[in-house]
């Protein structure tokens, strides 16, 4: 009776550790599917962040049906943006007074003022390309002798 006994605690210490180990395993299967999961949901934000990204409207070269596209934007507000070009940064809209700040506050994520190349520095340019083209010397006084 006594090895009954033993025998069969034996089997249930056996049934109890084995039930443990199969929990942790399945836990462990759960974790590692969200974790799956997470960065699934973590590289669909950040291709829905650049496809956002893509999606902004310049004001500095947007049309005025891209800008009456934009929401809270008309006819009236999109003429006003495009005659108060050039604009170094959106928050010129409030600054520059185009937009009133309950307006802007709707549009500001669907937005952006992309930098267009100064005069300034395209003119220098081409002075220089000029310069160096050839040995056009017609416009230069003769040497003297």
């Amino acid at each position: 009776m006594k090895l009954t006994k033993k025998f069969l605690m034996l089997v249930t210490m056996l049934g109890l550790l084995s039930m443990f180990s199969f929990g942790q395993a399945a836990a462990t299967a759960t974790t590692k599917k969200d974790s799956a999961t997470a960065s699934d949901k973590k590289s669909d934000m950040a291709s829905e962040k650049k496809a956002a990204k893509a999606n902004l409207v310049d004001i500095n070269s947007a049309t005025k049906d891209e800008l009456t596209a934009l929401p809270g934007i008309g006819d009236a507000y999109s003429q006003k943006i495009i005659d108060g070009r050039p604009y170094s940064n959106k928050s010129q809209l409030l600054s520059k007074e185009i937009l009133p700040k309950a307006t802007y506050e709707g549009v500001k994520s669907h937005i952006v003022a992309k930098h267009a190349p100064k005069e300034g520095k395209m003119a220098k340019s081409s002075k220089m390309d000029h310069d160096h083209m050839g040995s056009d010397d017609s416009t230069k006084p003769a040497p003297k002798k």
